[in-house]
């Protein structure tokens, strides 16, 4: 390979670098540094002429293909493939769909967005090799919000993606295609991403199950990250019984992710043998902060659905009836939580996906520099063709930035053992805690021309109960459990770290509590 690197800077770059930096340097000074700098220059020359090492690829397969109109009722798919696996694994000849956020070599990815128009990966995630080892097949790429940053079904370039109990209203995000795909019966699961709760959002408004597993317990390599220290990816199905399988094929330790390397040992159950066990000895504890949410004005959260709190309670006290403990606990910290994730979405977003590029920085784990050479072109290319979500992170972050030097960022970072503490505190007197996955059912989607208010609001106004789980790293699922006037209602479990499987339990439990569309 030819050495190439960097364009070392012209003297104009030093002196316009200087007069941003306030260093005053003098137009005499400025060869003086150039000469300096020469040096740094061919270090990164040399680089250039160095092989990156890159995951290998195992399964063969072919590129796919955008689905047509017809096939694609609900704008769930992105792009169709069938990449098949492991004859002989767990996951045989099982469909999954994998949401546009994670790389399938050889499959484009867009990641709902515009800014990434091209990109072909030449790895697959982590999560997916996995699956392939298991024998999956990868039925496809399920659509993503635009660059994850809405938790609608609306403002995508590539088409609203709708519910498919009702097809207007919110599939919800930012997993929106694999909650659809899911619910129109296409397939039986699917690997979504959760930053703020966009696996168990959609989970939600479109009654599948969904889990956000302990924070690095599944491993992130070969997705795009918006912040690294909220990212998850994890399973989304029809069952708690495809849950745990999905989750027993990817969740481990991966060297390649920081966040997965040091994983204490034993921290992976037996996640199949979860779904059969009963709740005697199981004490659930209902969280008071999680019912009967009024508006949040500091954050736009919208308030509580009474049918919503109702159908949620009556699943517990059947919980109680089939022998689990029902005890009442309270975490005030539950708001102040929301306000943590807030300040690390804003500022770590813009950080980490933005001025990052989707690369993220200072950590020792695979970048994927491809990813991060197409991204940092195309959102800067397209950036008036952002989703008002993004361009407002882009505003508020890089305003905290250059005003607040990463205070409050900082700050919130710090306030997150407290956050863990509290949640924590409570489940040292149960097993877990309960409560409504979100506050109220699949609202109606704005239209197209709507104002920017009227979009933004449904962009991240349901996220009252999920957020703080990303904010603690504690697991947390979601599972149907009541239809109200056609829309489905979600109950969500919160746990103690790696004990995945107590909320495997409990929600194998509400699924045998009858048949949640007749509830």
């Amino acid at each position: 390979m030819t050495a190439v690197g960097p364009r070392p800077p012209s003297i104009e770059d030093i002196l316009s670098l200087s007069d941003e930096f306030g260093l005053n340097l003098g137009e005499d000074e400025v060869p003086a540094y150039q000469a300096v700098m020469a040096g740094a220059f061919r270090a990164y020359q040399a680089l250039d002429s160095l092989t990156e090492p890159r995951p290998a690829v195992a399964w063969p397969r072919t590129p796919g293909r955008r689905p047509a109109p017809d096939e694609n009722p609900y704008n769930a798919w992105y792009w169709r493939t069938d990449i098949k696996g492991n004859p002989d694994g767990p996951l045989a000849g099982e469909q999954v769909g994998i949401k546009d956020s994670i790389a399938v070599a050889g499959v484009p990815m867009a990641n709902g967005s515009r800014t990434l128009d091209g990109f072909v990966p030449d790895i697959d995630a982590t999560v997916v090799a996995r699956l392939l080892d298991a024998g999956a097949t990868i039925a496809g790429k399920t659509t993503a919000s635009d660059l994850c940053g809405v938790a609608g079904g609306h403002d995508h370039p590539f088409g609203t993606v709708s519910n498919p109990h009702d097809p207007l209203r919110s599939p919800g995000g930012s997993s929106c295609g694999s909650g659809a795909a899911i619910a129109a019966g296409d397939i039986r699961m699917a690997l979504g991403g959760d930053q703020g709760g966009s696996i168990r959002i959609p989970a939600a408004w479109c009654g599948t199950v969904g889990m956000k597993a302990t924070f690095g317990l599944v491993p992130y390599t070969g997705c795009m990250g918006m912040e690294t220290s909220l990212d998850h990816v994890g399973p989304m199905s029809d069952t708690v019984v495809n849950c745990a399988r999905l989750l027993s094929a990817i969740a481990g330790p991966d060297p390649l992710d920081p966040r997965a390397a040091g994983l204490p040992p034993n921290c992976v159950g037996d996640y199949m043998a979860a779904v059969d066990q009963d709740l005697k000895g199981l004490t659930i504890g209902v969280l008071k902060e999680g019912f009967g949410h009024s508006e949040w004005p500091t954050l736009g959260f919208g308030a509580s659905e009474r049918v919503v709190d109702d159908r949620v309670r009556e699943t517990v006290a059947a919980l109680g009836s089939a022998g689990a403990t029902v005890v009442d606990v309270s975490v005030p910290e539950h708001i102040d939580a929301a306000h943590v994730l807030v300040a690390l979405l804003e500022e770590g977003v813009c950080a980490n996906m933005l001025r990052g590029n989707a690369g993220g920085h200072g950590w020792q784990g695979f970048y994927d520099t491809r990813l991060m050479d197409t991204f940092a072109r195309g959102w800067r290319q397209q950036a008036a063709d952002l989703p008002p979500p993004i361009k407002t992170i882009l505003l508020v972050g890089e305003y905290m930035h250059r005003h607040y030097h990463g205070h409050y960022y900082a700050k919130a970072q710090n306030l997150r053992p407290a956050m863990r503490a509290a949640y924590d505190a409570a489940l040292s007197r149960c097993d877990a805690l309960v409560m409504p996955t979100l506050p109220f059912r699949a609202p109606l989607m704005p239209a197209p021309d709507a104002p920017i208010p009227e979009r933004m609001i449904i962009a991240l106004n349901m996220i009252g109960n999920v957020c703080q789980a990303n904010v603690t790293g504690q697991p947390a699922i979601s599972v149907p459990c009541a239809m109200a006037d056609g829309l489905p209602i979600g109950v969500q479990f919160m746990g103690r770290h790696f004990e995945e499987v107590t909320l495997l339990r409990l929600a194998a439990a509400v699924e045998r509590a009858g048949d949640w569309r007749a509830r």
